[in-house]
């Protein structure tokens, strides 16, 4: 999917206004070199790719970096442990969040706070609808 030369690619879910927000932040002023962002809800093909890989979107982003993936959680506190932020934003969220533990902790409130989002502009929190 990814191959070894291949940049570092963060997927999200375009559906939801904090993710879109964060992964635009990340890619464009964290300060990861190479770091690219695709919206996983508009990449059928991708998200299916990664689905079938046991990476399902309705729980959350997906850090590619090489042959290694990342997900949910792991995903955040890979980008936040390597961001180096110039938004305000993210030099708050970013130091919270680099700890796979923090992250852990506090990836679920990330999660309810995605889902309400996503109700509130009536898409379903898993693109492909399942449960």
């Amino acid at each position: 999917m990814t191959p070894a030369s291949s940049p570092m690619v963060l997927v999200f879910d375009g559906g939801c206004p904090f993710c879109r927000h964060f992964a635009e932040l990340s890619e464009l002023r964290s300060g990861i070199p190479g770091l690219a962002i695709r919206d996983g809800r508009a990449d059928g093909s991708l998200r299916h790719q990664l689905a079938a890989r046991g990476f399902h979107l309705r729980d959350g982003a997906v850090v590619l970096d090489g042959d290694r993936v990342l997900h949910g959680a792991e995903a955040l506190a890979w980008i936040s442990a390597r961001m180096r932020p110039s938004s305000a934003l993210l030099q708050v969220l970013a130091p919270l969040m680099a700890g796979t533990g923090r992250a852990r902790l506090l990836y679920p409130l990330l999660l309810l706070a995605r889902r309400a989002a996503l109700g509130w502009r009536g898409l379903p929190v898993d693109p492909d609808g399942r449960p």
